[in-house]
């Protein structure tokens, strides 16, 4: 194709989530022209990624993206799968963005005259500047040792998981004990199946304490506001584990310890399969300990902020263990404990080799300060503490999207300025 016939933008996003569509409502407002590529449909993930009781963590009053504010009956519940579809439709509605829908961006590479070529399957088009508004969870981890294992035994990776209805009957391991691992182990444990769950590092924190969410409490503590340059860990918050609690049935902690009174069977990491036996770390109860602590903690420091600001709340109180294990169990018989499938609960790798710009650290990952990166015109949008907790969220993912179009407001305004300077001197 002709480059100099192919279509041209101020600012191309990638990526139809609510990132992007965050970032094209600010732009839109901001009188800029630009264009939404998705190489699927927009919000897809929402439906195509989560499982049939999936529900929110945080409390529907953070749901803010921009111009849609939750408006619903209950502020305080969590909004279900098919509450979160209606509540993403109806924010697409509003912003009607400039989308294209099943196209695929293939290349975004630096052009010689400036700006960015960008390549898709529907053909090139060219652009000032490029929004990546495609997040950060690109590509299932699913251990090599997987390849290995009975080709009989079912494996999903969670994203692929709806329901224990869909599974095998047996037991099944999960693997991981982040936000989507303790909820599907739990989801599983209430539909009444067998469950193992080789438990990682995964922090735990209270749903309510002393007669409030935990957000809440949070929220007022200023934590949500903090800039990741604030951060006692700085950018290494970013690689952090989320803490594993839901908001099922109206919001509940998530007690490992529990389960396993109930007949979960709790293990350490997952390590490997030597042709009879599944293989684990010996480190469960740390890890069980160490969640606790993290509970503990966050609740320790809203017992501080109670007594700093002199509120009336009910009484502080400490987790005690309900359950310890007796004995680290290294090895699990896969024959004989009646496994008949495996979820992968480990997480994404993100993949942005398509993008053709010196904007990534030695490990993959996009350097920037808050979405902007050193790269004039390149930038970033919906990744976890991109600016704030909330960034990689409903409820701070339109702040970031603002600052973002103002810079890009600024650059075109500046850039103007100086071509008619030019004019002037001519």
């Amino acid at each position: 194709m002709n480059e100099n016939r192919i279509a041209h933008y101020p600012v191309v996003i990638v990526g139809g989530g609510q990132a992007g569509l965050s970032t094209s409502y600010h732009l839109t407002a901001a009188g800029i022209d630009h264009l939404v590529l998705e190489k699927r449909t927009a919000m897809h993930a929402w439906e195509s990624q989560r499982w049939d009781n999936f529900c929110l963590v945080t409390p529907n009053w953070q749901c803010d993206l921009p111009g849609h504010p939750y408006a619903g009956p209950d502020p305080d519940g969590f909004m279900k799968k098919d509450e979160i579809l209606a509540y993403l439709k109806a924010f697409r509605a509003k912003v009607d963005p400039p989308i294209r829908e099943g196209v695929t961006v293939r290349r975004v590479s630096r052009r010689a005259e400036g700006g960015f070529l960008v390549a898709t399957s529907a053909g090139d088009v060219s652009a000032d500047a490029v929004v990546v508004a495609s997040g950060g969870y690109h590509e299932p981890i699913v251990p090599r040792m997987a390849e290995r294992l009975p080709p009989t035994l079912v494996q999903l990776h969670s994203a692929e998981y709806r329901n224990a209805g869909r599974l095998p009957d047996g037991a099944v391991l999960v693997v991981g004990s982040g936000q989507s691992g303790a909820q599907i182990a739990e989801d599983l444990h209430l539909a009444g199946r067998k469950v193992f769950l080789a438990v990682g590092n995964a922090p735990r924190c209270a749903r309510f304490y002393r007669g409030r969410d935990v957000v809440t409490w949070l929220a007022d503590m200023g934590y949500y506001d903090m800039p990741v340059e604030q951060h006692p860990l700085r950018e290494g918050v970013r690689d952090n584990t989320n803490h594993y609690v839901t908001g099922r049935d109206g919001g509940r902690d998530i007690d490992l310890r529990r389960f396993a009174t109930e007949g979960m069977e709790l293990f350490g990491v997952l390590r490997d399969f030597d042709g009879t036996n599944l293989l684990f770390d010996t480190h469960l109860a740390q890890a069980l300990d160490d969640a606790d602590r993290t509970y503990n903690g966050i609740n320790a420091t809203i017992d501080k902020h109670i007594a700093q600001k002199g509120l009336t709340a009910p009484p502080p109180s400490v987790y005690t263990p309900v359950w310890q294990p007796e004995r680290e169990r290294p090895a699990l018989e896969l024959a004989a404990s009646g496994i008949t499938a495996i979820i992968w609960c480990i997480g994404f790798r993100p993949d942005f080799r398509w993008l053709d710009a010196p904007v990534f650290n030695g490990a993959g990952h996009p350097q920037h300060r808050r979405g902007v990166t050193a790269q004039e015109g390149v930038y970033f949008i919906g990744l976890p503490w991109l600016h704030t907790w909330g960034s990689g969220r409903f409820g701070s993912v339109g702040r970031d999207a603002a600052h973002i179009v103002a810079h890009i407001a600024e650059r075109r305004a500046g850039a103007d300025a100086a071509l008619a300077d030019r004019d002037t001197a001519a």
